[in-house]
């Protein structure tokens, strides 16, 4: 059996989402099954560390697609190249974009349809590209999986796909994930947020992470208590918008919010294991991987009560109305104050974790591909 990947979005210490949820899932698929053939397809040199397994092959095929002309190129041109030389049984688009007049068996991983809830959250160009292409994507796929059973009827009521054609698998923690003493979380506290307790938001600087009502209801929290509670926020300013510069131009105390940046998976373990809990409002998420993260380190989470994150989190976290910032204050206000209630979350967030593994991850994906190759 062969099996084709695009692994474009494998980039050595600059992986998104997508990017770790196809590192994950193939890890464990790969070497799950060695007498299988595995073609991981790069649109740049791939760092060594991706090709993990010696039943697994590299090929590059330009140009590199970083741009929606690009993704044109790359994925209706030189990858439909590629497959008919390669012969696969299976073409597996982690990104959910496969070549749309291919013969290979194609299964496509569409994570979430944020780009159709909430198109002016991205450039006009990459916009036009994902709304005229997924709904042809979905259709043209010859089984699709996602990450929620919310993403799932999300994808079902949005592109009248049948639901018998989409299997869902969930996203799952890393296994370094996991809670640490309380001398090392000292330790990182010294380092990142001047030896105080903080909030922690994880991901990308993006408007769908609702920063600016984090940001709201972070100076609120502080307003309300003295304390010299700190907000860490982690991740690159990918879409860092005028809009949420003047919120936090305007801050009362925006001395108290801190930026990292991107940081390594090393440190990124290290600083999630060591919050007083995981301050993650987004107004739309296909799962919201670090949910899981945060609460396999048995550190309590504020999220959404909206998309995929009430499925995600269940009863082990708060949930609140991502557009109130009152609530997201109140959330943070109860859990500094309630220290009953935050040791109750930490127990019910370490035993919410184990739903989800990247193992699981794995062998879901795999009866997805078998369904595919065999229908």
């Amino acid at each position: 059996m062969k099996i084709a990947v695009n692994t474009r979005l494998l980039i050595k210490d600059h992986m998104d989402g997508i990017g770790v949820f196809t590192y994950e899932s193939f890890k464990q698929i790969a070497t799950s099954n060695p007498t299988t053939e595995f073609v991981f397809i790069f649109d740049r040199e791939p760092h060594p560390d991706f090709v993990f397994a010696k039943n697994i092959k590299a090929e590059v095929i330009g140009p590199q697609a970083r741009h929606p002309f690009l993704y044109k190129i790359w994925y209706q041109y030189s990858l439909n190249r590629l497959l008919k030389r390669l012969n696969a049984d299976i073409f597996v688009g982690t990104d959910g974009m496969i070549p749309l007049k291919t013969r290979t068996k194609t299964l496509s991983i569409i994570h979430d349809l944020n780009f159709e809830h909430h198109p002016k959250h991205l450039p006009v160009l990459l916009r036009k590209f994902y709304c005229k292409y997924f709904p042809k994507f979905a259709d043209k796929a010859n089984r699709i999986a996602t990450v929620s059973e919310f993403s799932k009827k999300d994808i079902i009521d949005t592109y009248k796909i049948k639901k018998e054609k989409i299997d869902v698998v969930y996203n799952g923690p890393n296994n370094n994930y996991k809670p640490i003493l309380k001398e090392d979380k000292t330790i990182v506290q010294n380092s990142y947020s001047d030896g105080k307790s903080f909030f922690l938001f994880v991901g990308t600087l993006h408007p769908r992470k609702n920063l600016i009502n984090l940001f709201k209801a972070f100076d609120q929290f502080k307003s309300q208590l003295d304390t010299d509670f700190k907000l860490l926020v982690v991740g690159k300013k990918m879409w860092w918008t005028a809009a949420i510069e003047r919120t936090y131009t305007q801050l009362k105390y925006k001395n108290d919010i801190i930026f990292t940046g991107r940081v390594s998976e090393n440190e990124l373990y290290k600083i999630t294991a060591s919050a007083y809990a995981l301050t993650y409002v987004p107004i739309f998420e296909g799962f919201g991987i670090p949910l899981v993260e945060a609460m396999s380190c048995g550190v309590p989470v504020i999220t959404s009560n909206i998309t995929s994150m009430p499925e995600v989190v269940e009863d082990a976290g708060i949930l609140v109305d991502p557009f109130s910032v009152d609530e997201i204050t109140a959330a943070m206000v109860k859990i500094f104050s309630n220290e009953n209630l935050r040791n109750e979350l930490v127990e019910k967030s370490k035993i919410q974790a184990k739903k989800f593994s990247w193992k699981k991850t794995g062998d879901l994906l795999w009866e997805s591909i078998i369904k595919t190759i065999e229908n």
